[in-house]
């Protein structure tokens, strides 16, 4: 390249809903680069939506751009480059160039023998309709919302008559040199002076020969050529002159490649810690193309210990591989497809839609092929249909590019996964219906993971459900899934009960663990998209007369949602047959029914609920784990643990102190001890000992702190132990206990007594069964496609908020929050629906429910009548005293009770 001329600015603007204008005369101005809807262009949208944000300036149709450019007609090449954009439309000086219809690549078209001498009119038509595919998360209302307009470089590019094209770098480790290849344009042959340098140092720049229009060259680094990985992502700034031609690519040496169960770079494994993306910008309502947009998200995801992107049925601009390669993220773009991949034959067939897309990924290993941090490539997500398409599209894209790793797509084939013969790498949520690789699932895709269902503990890994065979069945060929956020049937046959991939596995989209909106959020929204949703959320709780205690609900349901992904990522963590996970997600996902499943905000910013560092304790490089089977624990129990360092740095390890302490609430020690790491060189899990310790004797309950830490390593774990003193199974008969408002409990009343309504989940009237883990996704979503299913619905709640200074309470010390404590009584209860009379009630334990229903839900509660007091306990007190917890627990609930 010679020059660019940068032509943002005003340009001309005419909306045209009706698509029927051609080359009309402006009558409106805009800014570019922008959206239509981000400079506020249009009409206003007046709905409210619930599933997403509203964007109040959306637009479907053709906007029309014009500009007049005054230019000098030239020998050479001229190029319109448009970074980012729909379905393009060019006419210069009122002449007809092209379409191009990329919603992933730069819209590039030759303008050189359209231009004159003087003032050139522009007139680029941008289409956000008719597209030849639905576009993922490309354009959807979900995440970057439909929009229309130009984003990121819009310039003119002037290039010699003769210059190269199609560049391509391919990184030798082996021999420290990187090949490159390049189609010479006019010329058959000439001469390529090519260079490179870095922070450190230069390196010459060495001729090359080329001929016949190919350029294939191999440019040696030296013997001190420094290599890109996550832990140094060292960049060399190449230049490829050919005369006054010229080209400079930043690029890295890595060599990315699948080995065994494990990725490794450079020949050291790695283990991928990454995140779900589907570009959600709420201050813009598009992905941004400039690189400190895309520095300020990614360093708070490597803050919180990501090192892999995983972009949902998109791929993003330039900026963001250029972050990713200076901070050393591997990037995985994705096809913009969510749907069924057919031949000729089949019926439905889209033949234009399928061409489309296959090339698209071409697009997208041309434009961002050379970026080292580009390291994986899916076909898209949850795909169905031809395995012998999807593996001929992985063989062909393999063939023009070697240089990443290449699936078949996310979570395919779903209850009948399967690996192709070109498949690198395995990405599901399960092996068989029932070996299961995640901890949570939605209730349409029952059965639901150990985080749902299982006594928290520390004690969970998927090295089982990899390896153990298998007797599940899927009973039809033809079966339901979820769809987006639909339903749609497809073929399921020739499913593998046994199937194991000898590639490496990623888990996938793990987590979703839902918290109650943050309503303070809601000021955050400065641009054209609003949270109207937030809004009429939190009208429909001030409507349930709870608005009061919505920062309760969020914090409450915020910090069982951490405690949920804790146990999550620490299970994959001891899974030493696993390559790492895909979160979903360290961010809130404001669409799908508004999906508030992020630590972070959908802002990539702190929700208060976690710090980085303490989550840095369970999700980076060096992960301590302690493996054992209850938080619960009868004073004078023996505590014993099996310690994990799983560790994928690039230190020695061996050597290293570990040190273990168990410490009251006051920090007090108890207990404590040293041990020195023993492991082999490049060892990836590491057993360092086993802890036992014998808990001390209490007259109340005690939170312990078991923490471990390795300082060498800059990591620290920690977790909660409860320890309760010896109780006896309560005697009920000794209080005024009743299972109903009969006769004696009416005398007992109109004595002046507090009484216990103790009653059995079953008997009670409109109630909600109870449930410890919060809700998956989101509540409306998964009704909706539970009831299209013909399938249960979700139960839909979000944990406890709990006054714990409450009496009743006293000798049952808790957080506001759920805890493991209070698995047993949450299981073994239900919630009451008190709508009606909850100004009635004081609830003392209270059950958060989710924002589209917002009941008030007690399962324990207290109210006045007559001369006396009624404590109502939804609880099975017959299943809560076979538990040490639950015994305390009744022992305290009874202590607030008269006595007879």
């Amino acid at each position: 390249m010679i020059r660019t001329i940068d032509i943002s600015g005003e340009w001309g603007l005419f909306m045209d809903k009706s698509c029927s204008a051609v080359m009309p005369e402006p009558d409106d101005v805009i800014n570019l680069p922008d959206t239509t809807s981000h400079a506020q262009k249009g009409e206003y949208n007046n709905n409210r939506e619930t599933g997403y944000l509203t964007d109040t300036y959306a637009f479907e149709g053709n906007a029309w751009f014009s500009k007049k450019i005054p230019l000098e007609a030239s020998q050479n090449k001229i190029l319109l480059f448009l970074e980012r954009t729909r379905i393009t439309h060019l006419y210069v000086n009122s002449i007809e160039v092209g379409c191009q219809e990329s919603l992933c690549s730069p819209h590039i078209y030759d303008v050189t023998s359209y231009i004159r001498n003087g003032i050139n009119r522009f007139d680029i038509c941008v289409s956000n309709v008719g597209y030849k595919t639905a576009g993922g998360h490309m354009t959807s209302p979900d995440t970057q919302t439909n929009w229309n307009g130009i984003t990121g470089r819009i310039e003119l590019q002037e290039y010699a008559i003769n210059h190269l094209t199609n560049i391509m770098v391919f990184p030798d480790v082996k021999n420290k040199s990187f090949r490159i290849t390049a189609d010479s344009v006019v010329s058959c042959s000439g001469q390529a002076v090519i260079s490179a340098k870095n922070e450190s140092h230069s390196i010459a720049p060495q001729m090359f020969e080329y001929c016949n229009g190919k350029l294939d060259a191999e440019y040696y680094l030296g013997e001190n050529a420094l290599l890109w990985d996550e832990h140094n992502p060292n960049l060399y700034e190449l230049t490829i002159a050919v005369g006054n031609d010229v080209n400079v690519i930043n690029v890295g040496l890595r060599d990315f490649k699948a080995c065994g169960d494990k990725f490794t770079v450079n020949g050291r494994k790695t283990f991928l810690r990454g995140k779900h993306d589907g570009m959600i910008f709420p201050d813009t309502a598009f992905a941004p193309t400039d690189l400190q947009s895309w520095l300020r998200v990614m360093k708070a995801a490597r803050s919180y210990g990501i090192n892999h992107y995983r972009f949902h049925t998109c791929c993003p601009p330039e900026a963001a591989f250029v972050a990713a390669d200076m901070l050393g993220i591997y990037m995985q773009p994705e096809l913009p497809f969510w749907g069924t991949v057919t031949t000729k034959s089949d019926e439905n067939h889209n033949e234009k839609e399928q061409q489309f897309l296959i090339a698209e990924g071409y697009r997208i290993l041309q434009t961002f092929g050379n970026h080292p941090s580009f390291c994986m490539m899916s076909l898209g997500n949850e795909l169905w249909g031809s395995k012998e398409k999807l593996n001929e599209i992985l063989g062909a894209y393999k063939s023009f590019d070697n240089r990443h790793l290449y699936t078949q797509g996310s979570n395919n084939f779903q209850w009948c996964p399967c690996v192709l013969e070109n498949d690198d790498f395995f990405v599901g949520v399960r092996l068989s219906k029932n070996r299961l690789l995640r901890g949570s699932y939605a209730m349409c895709d029952a059965p639901q993971g150990h985080v749902q269902i299982k006594k928290p503990c520390a004690d969970n890994d998927y090295d089982n459900a990899l390896l153990s065979n298998s007797s599940d069945k899927i009973d039809q060929n033809k079966v339901q899934i979820q769809f987006g956020t639909g339903v749609k049937t497809v073929n399921a046959e020739n499913c593998d009960d046994n199937f194991y991939p000898e590639i490496p596995i990623i888990t996938h989209e793990i987590g979703q663990y839902e918290t109650y909106p943050n309503f303070n959020e809601i000021e955050k929204y400065k641009s054209s998209l609003k949270p109207e949703n937030f809004k009429i959320f939190r009208e429909r709780l001030a409507h349930n007369g709870m608005l009061s205690l919505a920062d309760d609900f969020f914090q409450c349901s915020g910090k069982l949602s951490v405690q949920c992904y804790k146990q999550e990522l620490e299970s994959v963590f001891r899974t030493r047959n696993i390559a790492g996970f895909q979160l979903l997600d360290i961010q809130d996902f404001s669409g799908q029914g508004t999906a508030l499943v992020g630590i972070l905000d959908a802002f990539m910013e702190s929700k208060g609920l976690v710090s980085a560092k303490q989550w840095l304790g369970f999700c980076s490089e060096a992960v301590l784990t302690a493996r054992f089977s209850s938080y619960i624990f009868e004073e004078g129990q023996t505590f014993s643990a099996e310690i994990l360092l799983t560790y994928f740095g690039n230190n020695t390890v061996n050597g290293k102190n570990f040190n273990w302490k168990i410490c009251d609430e006051q920090g007090t020690e108890l207990f404590n001890g040293e041990e020195q790491i023993q492991a082999q060189s490049n060892e990836n899990y590491i057993d360092i000992c086993c802890v036992n310790a014998t808990l001390p004797t209490c007259n109340r309950p005690k939170k312990l702190i078991f923490i471990l830490s390795c300082d060498s390593l800059k990591t620290a774990n920690s977790y909660e132990l409860y320890v309760f003193p010896k109780t006896e199974h309560p005697d009920l008969s000794g209080y005024y206990v009743f299972d109903s408002m009969n006769k004696d409990a009416e005398n007992a009343l109109s004595e002046g007594k507090r009484i216990l309504l103790a009653r059995k989940p079953d008997s009670v009237k409109n109630s909600i069964e109870g449930t410890y883990c919060t809700d998956f996704w989101c509540y409306p979503m998964f009704r909706s496609i539970s009831e299209s299913m013909g399938k249960p619905v979700p139960v839909g709640t979000m944990g406890l908020l709990i006054c714990n200074t409450h009496p009743a309470l006293e000798l049952f010390p808790c957080e506001k929050f759920t805890t493991p404590q209070w698995w047993e009584i949450v299981t073994n209860s239900c919630s009451e629906m008190l709508d009606d009379c909850s100004e009635d009630k004081n609830i003392i334990i209270q059950t958060i429910d989710n924002f589209e229903r917002n009941h008030h839900l007690g399962l324990m509660y207290e109210y006045l009548h007559g001369n006396g007091q009624v404590v109502v306990l939804n609880c099975d007190t017959d299943k809560l005293a076979q538990s040490i917890e639950g015994r305390q627990f009744l022992k305290s609930v009874l202590n607030y009770i008269d006595k007879k």
